[in-house]
């Protein structure tokens, strides 16, 4: 948690959760969006089968081949979600991410408002780094970014959606990026088939009531 009496995160904060409280605008979507780092590991040995009564074994040892990214967008009110599988994460990945979420995910939406974190790689600037001025300057218009404080990742359900991504489908051994992208398109299929939205219950009213220490003491509260 941030310091106490800050005023820049409960600013952020209460624009993310104005956001998810927000009536469902199919042309003003709100999503969430993130990355991940997945390492690929595969094993040494080929693995035991299962048998009646005895589960599957595999060797302890393994082999490393690096790292990848994993982007992920969830849109709260239909549970709606994506995973894009990239070999980096900069700002140019950043980039035709964005322009993937507003071209091919959302092309019909007026605007897509993008709950994000502040990492460096997550501006509109990389937009003009990726594209020429005109391109660049038709996505940005499509976007209106809402960063979450500082100490405050726990405030873009694209967490809560890799948690579960993590549990129910990561939790193994993956060697290949294209394992990758088999698995986590499997998952979002069907993630997307049963349509549950998150429900977000923390609102700006119940954070000013459980997290009062957080916002900034006003005059008369000074002594």
């Amino acid at each position: 948690m941030p310091p106490e009496h800050n005023g820049a995160f409960v600013a952020a904060m209460e624009d993310v959760l104005d956001l998810y409280a927000r009536e469902y605008d199919p042309s003003r979507p709100v999503v969430c969006f993130d990355e991940r780092p997945c390492h690929l590991i595969s094993d040494v040995n080929d693995r035991l089968p299962t048998e009646p009564a005895r589960l599957a074994r595999y060797d302890y040892l393994y082999t490393r081949h690096g790292t990848i990214n994993l982007f992920g967008v969830v849109e709260p009110k239909t549970g709606r979600v994506d995973f894009e599988v990239t070999e980096r994460h900069t700002k140019l990945d950043f980039a035709f991410a964005m322009k993937r979420l507003v071209d091919e995910l959302y092309p019909q939406a007026e605007r897509v408002l993008v709950v994000l974190d502040n990492l460096a790689t997550h501006s509109k600037g990389a937009l003009y780094e990726a594209f020429e001025p005109t391109e660049a300057h038709r996505v940005a218009r499509k976007l209106e970014f809402h960063f979450t404080p500082k100490h405050g990742s726990w405030l873009n359900a694209i967490e809560l959606e890799f948690a579960a991504l993590t549990r129910q489908a990561l939790d193994h051994r993956i060697g290949t990026s294209e394992e990758l992208e088999r698995v986590v398109g499997v998952y979002g299929k069907l993630r997307n088939e049963r349509g549950r939205p998150i429900d977000w219950a923390f609102t700006s009213e119940t954070a000013r009531a459980k997290l009062s220490r957080l916002y900034p003491k006003k005059p008369t509260d000074q002594t």
